[in-house]
């Protein structure tokens, strides 16, 4: 009697859709320190995950810096490449990465991704009392004396934020090869030192200035790098193209497993993701964490990496950094 309870019960919170609790080892690696958009990506899967019910406790963060995610990917593929609770975050300057060939022997072939979560934009940000008022004062002042111009990013030479300083200062008629820029392991790291006064400008991304701002720091957005203006907070910040200057930086968030993680596990996070991704919870969170729509999984997801690859490659190919 009491096993056939035991049954009934199990069947019941089955359909009603009750929530799972995560296996045993499961968490989200962020390939950075914390602060930075491998964080924000990791947290943004707890928060759809557990606001629209898939699970019933939060999933851990684990951060693991290193080469802008090369320490990460690396780890993917021979220290746990059947590990199927280890969920690691991805953005496209992971993509770009891989196009340069910055990971070493590996390619997009060399994990199995997961799903886009959201779209994240570029912006160019500056301290609060920069006298940069807009992005037509901040190209004069690189037209000027592009040595004064500190710039300040995650990653080195080819990294994303190195592109978008890169495209900026192409657009201004600089070279890149005269432009300033100081290296960090992330995002969240750059922000810090652009606060603190020790670089002048950090191409950054929307997300992760846009926490930023919420807590209080005194930073100035100058362009949102979109086709269009965003919406919320960035409403009233004009894009880089609004002010005569035609740069875009769209970057995908999203995550990958290890490369022989079986399909049962692929398939458990795949179904988790596909539940929680038009719930009304999902839209909140993306809002929340400042990112815009960009469900991927399967076939659009894969078609959507080797497209973006495919842009970095002539990309790094313009500038002189292809390896």
């Amino acid at each position: 009697m009491k096993l056939a309870l035991s049954v009934l019960a199990l069947w019941a919170a089955l359909a009603c859709g009750a929530a799972a609790q995560p296996v045993a080892g499961a968490r989200c690696i962020a390939p950075a320190k914390p602060g930075g958009g491998f964080d924000l990506t990791c947290q943004l899967l707890g928060r759809m995950l557990l606001d629209s019910g898939q699970i019933a406790r939060p999933l851990p963060i684990v951060y693991q810096p290193g080469g802008i995610g090369a320490l990460a990917f690396k780890s993917s593929v021979t220290q746990r490449p059947a590990d199927g609770q280890a969920l690691v975050a991805f953005s496209s300057g992971t993509l770009l990465n891989l196009a340069q060939g910055r990971f070493g022997p590996y390619d997009a072939h060399s994990v199995r991704w997961l799903a886009g979560l959201g779209m994240d934009y570029g912006v160019i940000a500056v301290r609060e009392d920069a006298p940069y008022r807009t992005l037509g004062d901040l190209v004069q002042a690189l037209r000027a004396e592009p040595a004064r111009v500190v710039f300040g990013g995650g990653g080195s030479i080819g990294s994303q934020d190195w592109m978008k300083a890169a495209l900026l200062a192409k657009a201004a008629g600089v070279s890149h090869k005269e432009m300033r820029f100081v290296a960090f392991e992330g995002g969240g790291e750059a922000l810090a030192s652009l606060i603190g006064g020790h670089v002048q400008v950090v191409p950054g991304d929307a997300a992760e200035v846009g926490r930023q701002l919420e807590q209080g720091a005194p930073l100035r957005v100058l362009a949102v790098l979109a086709a269009r203006r965003l919406p919320g907070r960035w409403a009233r910040t004009p894009t880089a193209r609004e002010q005569g200057l035609d740069i875009e930086w769209p970057i995908l968030r999203g995550l990958y497993l290890g490369p022989k993680v079986s399909e049962q596990d692929w398939r458990h996070w795949a179904s988790l993701l596909e539940r929680a991704m038009p719930d009304p919870a999902a839209a909140r969170a993306l809002e929340q964490f400042g990112l815009q729509p960009a469900a991927l999984m399967g076939a659009a997801l894969e078609a959507s990496v080797q497209r973006q690859m495919e842009g970095y490659r002539r990309l790094a190919r313009d500038f002189g950094v292809a390896r």
